[in-house]
């Protein structure tokens, strides 16, 4: 059975994620759909590709994965489809594509042609579009290659030899605040050399943790997640709240002999 995933913006308050899904089925019954989220803050694609970078790697091969997130971010919208590494991706040419992933092959996006011109809605876009690789149809026939791809810069942390400034990019449904910052750069910027982590401007963090558990209830930590992100938590409570950290916020790290 193949897996349809979604990621949308769409919340769950309204019939929208159903009407989604409903269509999905329509189309194609046996689909077998599973939600990452649909709590995407509003027309938010660098949360969107976040969440898609983590997702994605845990599906089995050939799965098909819906991104649904600002989806009319021009009056003619474009909604695309490609593969990559054996995984199908349909949604809207706004960027979003662009921020998970670096070696998309331009020539292989195809702009897709809605099934029926009387009905031209977003989901029933994307509905037709599952279905047409459900079928197991040659992408280069479900409409024509795509002009021009919609590529977005990322925001990555910036960097001198003694220090490294990065910003936060997620808040978890626990408070825990993630930072665009992976361990693989931190340790080459670091080079084995102590630091201060400021995520305030006084009282910084001088180590990393490994779990939730190496501090007291309630102490302040740092580590770096299963995703290779840094990530400063507060064990057993919100680190967002009590600490006011939030989304788009810098964090500052000094390395010193």
């Amino acid at each position: 059975m193949q897996i349809v995933s979604l990621t949308t913006d769409y919340g769950s308050k309204d019939y929208y994620v159903a009407e989604l899904k409903a269509s999905i089925l329509g189309k194609k019954n046996d689909f077998s759909i599973i939600d990452i989220s649909h709590h995407i803050d509003h027309f938010d694609i660098v949360q969107a590709s976040f969440y898609l970078q983590n997702a994605v790697p845990s599906f089995p091969k050939r799965s098909i994965h819906i991104v649904a997130v600002n989806c009319n971010y021009k009056r003619k919208s474009e909604y695309i489809c490609f593969e990559h590494n054996e995984h199908f991706f349909i949604g809207p040419n706004n960027g979003v594509f662009s921020l998970v992933f670096d070696d998309i092959d331009d020539q292989k996006i195809y702009k897709i042609n809605p099934a029926d011109e009387e009905n031209t809605s977003v989901n029933s876009i994307f509905s037709h579009g599952a279905a047409f690789i459900g079928h197991g149809l040659p992408l280069e026939d479900i409409g024509p290659k795509l002009e021009n791809f919609n590529k977005k810069l990322v925001i990555q942390p910036v960097i001198t030899s003694n220090q490294i400034r990065a910003t936060i990019i997620h808040v978890d449904h626990f408070g825990n605040v993630v930072v665009n910052l992976k361990k693989e750069l931190f340790e080459k910027i670091r080079n084995n050399r102590r630091f201060d982590l400021y995520y305030k401007p006084n009282d910084p963090l001088h180590f990393l943790s490994k779990d939730y558990g190496d501090v007291s209830i309630g102490d302040p930590l740092a580590f770096f997640n299963s995703s290779g992100y840094l990530e400063i938590a507060l064990n057993l409570d919100k680190a967002n709240t009590l600490l006011n950290l939030n989304k788009n916020e810098m964090i500052q790290i000094n390395f010193f002999e």
